[in-house]
């Protein structure tokens, strides 16, 4: 490479003054392919506006580029963290967020500039520069899904194509290793693009490979294991944080929506997170109710309460019998930072007592498995939020899970699009581990979804309901399980290397 070609290569696509709009133009676009919009393809030519607006920068043009882009991105995609509790938490969290996000799109830059000089060729740039950059991309999404407070893998590029004919690849490579084939397509088109290699058709063998590979890839197969009569409800209560309610107000909506039910062959019953007005473990009047139900229906009830013991808080799912108690519990793995515990309580009491004093209890994070048997078939559990994170969604598969279970309460977030991307979440679980997901929620919307992602049967949003279903059960562990975890962790390091080894024989050359 001569002199002249290596300033061409280190030069900014882009004037910032055309870097910054476009890059608020990617975070539309990339907002707009998750629910409640959905438009999954536009998550690519988010990618690329965001990639041309990063070539050529210099660390800190970089850092204002990505800054913009996140700030947007996480602004509209949370907004509805402000639907009750007003802008300031949305704003919080969407200036963290988007400020790790900056920090973690810096080394993409970085590598725009040191890995073309490092390795000069047409294949180092068309393939070895672009999968670093992809690596990248998937190593930010691992930074800002486990930092601080155990993160908030929510943005994930590969979540938003639920919808789309690419998600049957999760089950092969899991959704980091989908998100990195996407961006390698974006990144290898751009390059392709900017170089001229276009005109030569040899290059754009890789892209075109991989784009059939992505549309034409098959579901990972699993094997039948039979089905399960399984019963969720829908009470829609009075379950929101300001929600005004008389006592037992929730449980006495779930009920009345479950007594439909009554008479009907059910093997296991389900109810949402927050089902429960307290703990059943501790009020009386509360378990009897509760063994009511299971009696008149003749099947077990998973339901979910806050609980206290050893004088700590848990978000607790439990299987109450016809006995009058439940054995076998599951605590919600990953409490939410400001919305089920406070971090730092005091620091943060110092800056907004208001809003840190509504919040009363202090969850304790569960260690037990998300795993409930019901007359030999192991259930895998998620609470919540807890279906964006791997480690809890993969246990339960690892400990047999044939079917998945997640219960949530979406009523502090009634008119926005928070549930629509959960269940967008709870659709790509089911693909990537092969099973069938029961998403029941107290206010909507609950769905039953096979394993290829398809909808079963589902309750629209603000109304009471029930879903009774022959929900298919299935075994064995799709490659995204079980790879899926490797994948991420190589892409996080190999990205990381080649960086490091580029700017080394950057210098040297």
């Amino acid at each position: 490479m001569t002199t002249k070609e290596a300033g061409v290569r280190r030069r900014a696509l882009l004037p910032l003054s055309l870097a910054l709009p476009a890059a608020a133009a990617a975070a539309l676009l990339m907002d707009l392919s998750y629910p409640e919009a959905g438009v999954w393809i536009l998550a690519f030519p988010a990618v690329a506006l965001l990639l041309l607006s990063l070539i050529g920068r210099r660390a800190g043009g970089a850092l204002l580029v990505g800054l913009v882009y996140g700030l947007v991105f996480y602004a509209l995609l949370v907004s509805w963290t402000s639907r009750y509790l007003g802008p300031v938490p949305w704003a919080a969290l969407s200036v963290v967020e988007g400020g790790l996000t900056a920090l973690g799109l810096v080394p993409l830059t970085l590598a725009y500039r040191w890995i073309p000089r490092a390795w000069s060729g047409v294949w180092g740039r068309m393939l070895l520069l672009p999968a670093v950059v992809s690596a990248l991309w998937i190593g930010r999404e691992m930074f800002v899904g486990s930092w601080p407070y155990g993160g908030f893998p929510w943005a994930r590029i590969g979540m938003t194509q639920a919808m789309s004919p690419l998600a049957p690849v999760t089950s092969w490579v899991g959704v980091g290793g989908l998100g990195f084939l996407m961006v390698l397509v974006v990144a290898m088109l751009v390059e392709a693009a900017r170089s001229g290699l276009w005109r030569r058709p040899a290059p754009l063998l890789v892209p075109a490979a991989i784009t059939v590979l992505l549309v034409a890839t098959p579901i990972f197969p699993t094997a039948a294991a039979g089905s399960m009569r399984i019963a969720a409800v829908q009470g829609n209560g009075p379950t929101g944080y300001f929600d005004e309610r008389s006592p037992f107000a929730v449980v006495r909506a779930q009920t009345e929506a479950t007594q439909p039910l009554y008479g009907e062959d059910v093997d296991l019953l389900v109810w949402p997170e927050g089902g429960l007005d307290t703990d059943p473990f501790q009020n009386e009047t509360l378990a009897r109710q509760m063994t009511l139900v299971t009696t008149r229906i003749g099947a077990p009830l998973l339901a979910n309460a806050a609980t206290a013991r050893d004088e700590r808080y848990w978000n607790t799912s439990m299987l109450w019998t016809q006995d009058g108690g439940a054995e076998q519990t599951h605590d919600k793995r990953h409490p939410v930072p400001f919305g089920e515990y406070v971090p730092d309580r005091d620091f943060f009491y110092a800056l907004a007592p208001d809003l840190i004093g509504l919040i009363g209890r202090e969850y304790t994070p569960g260690t037990n498995p998300p795993v409930v048997n019901v007359d030999g078939v192991p259930i895998g559990l998620a609470i919540c939020f807890d279906v964006i994170y791997d480690d809890v969604v993969h246990e339960g598969i690892g400990d047999g899970a044939q079917v998945l279970v997640f219960q949530t309460n979406n009523a502090d977030f009634r008119g926005t699009d928070e549930n629509l991307q959960q269940l967008a979440f709870a659709r790509m679980r089911a693909i990537e581990t092969g099973r069938s997901v029961v998403n029941v929620s107290t206010v909507g919307t609950s769905q039953i979804i096979r394993p290829d992602g398809t909808t079963v049967t589902s309750l629209d949003a603000d109304e009471a309901g029930a879903m009774l279903e022959d929900v298919e059960l299935r075994s064995g562990l799709t490659a995204g399980v079980l790879l899926g975890p490797w994948v991420q962790q190589v892409l996080l390091w190999g990205g990381l290397g080649a960086l490091v080894i580029g700017w080394w024989r950057a210098r040297r050359r």
